[in-house]
């Protein structure tokens, strides 16, 4: 009897045991799970600093159109985010991510609507911007499942673009230049984009908050043993284009620009997006020297010929903050990254530049049926308030806007 009893107090002991080690290892990988995507949160909630605080403040150097470019940044991340957790709705694609993996990739296409409205800053009514937003997100979203989860069999292989160089930074620029080039008038190439001072400031502020939380754009998605590497690449590679930024600005200028230093520092980002967590950072540091050159040679000197020679405006210059600094990260990678699909790689790239430009002139068309602004570049015409009528040589005379 006693041996029984033993025996039961045993298998008693040894049951309780690997139950135990059983409940742990689930309860260890639940924390760990959890632990990771509260690290995502966290991050998330970076890039939403970056949507409205960066891009927004970013967006104000135009000096009389602020409270416009900051509204129209609030409408435009409200209306990108919504419509990119029914993406799956738009194309029947089945999705494993999590929720917090979803609303990361819903900030990256509202990040790529951001730019794309961009192009057109100043030009589309309140409204307007809303349906540029409805317009876009399908189309980023059909952009994204292509190339970089092989929809419709276009590409075959993998494209390297973690951070987006290609996908969200390329497709963005290009499609607003495509809106750009189907609506801008000659009034509107006519009108000078004015900035001052304040203006400037206010939107060298929004480009440090944007460079501040960066890091946190292109590590959002990876592997949390990978996060301190892309880290760091992307901080070096700014730094590359900051330092780059001034020198170029200084050689081909005369003087430094603020619009170099609140634009082209941030090329770096730009660039190493694609390449972000498999770069080293000597790499890294020289892809950011790069891209901030090619984005201040494309403000200094391509930006004011190309504008004058097709008669179309590209207000924020997205062209050459986040479509050459973003093509040249897409293609920097094929030096980069061992082993990457060359093919692959090249065939992504050329579907994002036709997919976004084509999609972005019908797009322009259809944003068009809405109307024209009676000025450009303007808050007076939508903002209700104060209107300050100012002569060359006078001092500023607020009156009250008429009722």
């Amino acid at each position: 009897m006693r041996n029984f009893i033993r025996i039961a107090l045993l298998l008693g002991t040894l049951l309780l045991v690997v139950s135990g080690a059983s409940y742990a290892a689930e309860s260890s990988g639940t924390t760990i799970a959890a632990l990771s995507d509260v690290q995502k949160y966290n991050r998330a909630i970076h890039i939403m600093a970056m949507l409205l605080v960066g891009f927004g403040f970013l967006m104000v150097f135009v000096k009389k159109y602020g409270r416009s470019a900051l509204t129209a940044t609030y409408l435009l991340v409200s209306v990108s985010i919504p419509l990119y957790f029914l993406k799956e709705s738009f194309y029947g694609i089945g999705s494993s991510e999590g929720l917090i993996d979803k609303l990361i990739l819903a900030e990256f296409a509202a990040a790529s609507l951001l730019i794309c409205a961009g192009a057109v800053l100043g030009r589309l009514k309140m409204g307007q911007y809303l349906l540029l937003g409805v317009l876009f997100v399908p189309f980023y979203a059909l952009n994204e499942w292509i190339v970089l989860n092989g929809g419709l069999g276009l590409i075959s292989g993998k494209v390297v673009d973690t951070g987006g160089s290609i996908v969200i930074h390329a497709f963005g620029a290009i499609f607003g230049l495509g809106v750009a080039a189907s609506m801008t008038t000659l009034k509107e190439y006519d009108t000078p984009i004015e900035c001052d001072d304040t203006s400037d400031r206010y939107s060298l502020l929004g480009s440090m908050v944007l460079w501040v939380f960066w890091p946190s754009f292109c590590a959002a998605l990876v592997a949390p043993a990978d996060v301190p590497r892309t880290a760091v690449n992307v901080i070096l590679a700014l730094c590359g284009s900051t330092i780059a930024t001034y020198f170029a600005s200084v050689k081909l200028r005369g003087k430094i620009s603020a619009a170099d230093i609140a634009n082209a520092t941030l090329a770096g980002g730009v660039a190493i997006g694609s390449t972000c967590d498999l770069s080293v950072p000597g790499a890294a540091f020289v892809i950011g020297i790069l891209a901030g050159v090619i984005s201040t040679f494309g403000f200094a000197i391509i930006q004011s010929r190309l504008t004058d020679m097709i008669k179309k405006v590209d207000t924020c210059g997205v062209l050459y903050l986040h479509g050459l600094p973003g093509l040249f990260g897409g293609i920097s990678a094929l030096f980069v990254v061992s082993g990457i699909n060359f093919g692959a790689q090249l065939t992504g790239i050329l579907v994002t530049v036709v997919l976004a430009a084509g999609s972005g002139l019908v797009s322009g068309k259809v944003i068009e049926v809405l109307g024209r602004r009676t000025a450009p570049y303007l808050d007076d015409e939508e903002f209700e308030g104060e209107v300050c009528e100012q002569d060359d040589d006078q001092p500023c005379i607020v009156e009250s806007e008429p009722a």
